[in-house]
């Protein structure tokens, strides 16, 4: 069974846990499948809106997708979550995200 198999049986089995989903999303990243990594990232956001990592890993797949005004509205909807949390790891690594937009 591969990683991808284990990780969707996951998803099935705790539908409502971020962390399955996000872990779905890095795998899909990956794999440079960057559509369903942003849908994957999605449903842990979808879970748990202060998933602020989820956010930046969106993002990510968004810019590789050519989804730049989307991964621009991700950042910044993950920065204001990171904000809240006191994530400064997470809000650091999206400004640099923001900036490498062309």
């Amino acid at each position: 069974m591969t990683r991808l198999e284990q990780l969707l049986r996951l998803v099935a089995l705790e539908p409502n846990d971020p962390l399955s989903h996000y872990s779905l999303g890095i795998e899909y990243i990956n794999l440079e499948e960057w559509d369903h990594a942003v849908s994957a990232f999605d449903r842990a956001i979808a879970s748990d809106a202060k998933y602020s990592a989820a956010y930046y890993h969106k993002a990510r797949a968004q810019i590789h997708a050519g989804k730049h005004d989307a991964a621009r509205q991700t950042i910044a909807s993950g920065l204001a979550v990171a904000r809240a949390a006191g994530d400064w790891h997470t809000q650091n690594e999206m400004t640099t995200l923001l900036e490498s937009i062309p």
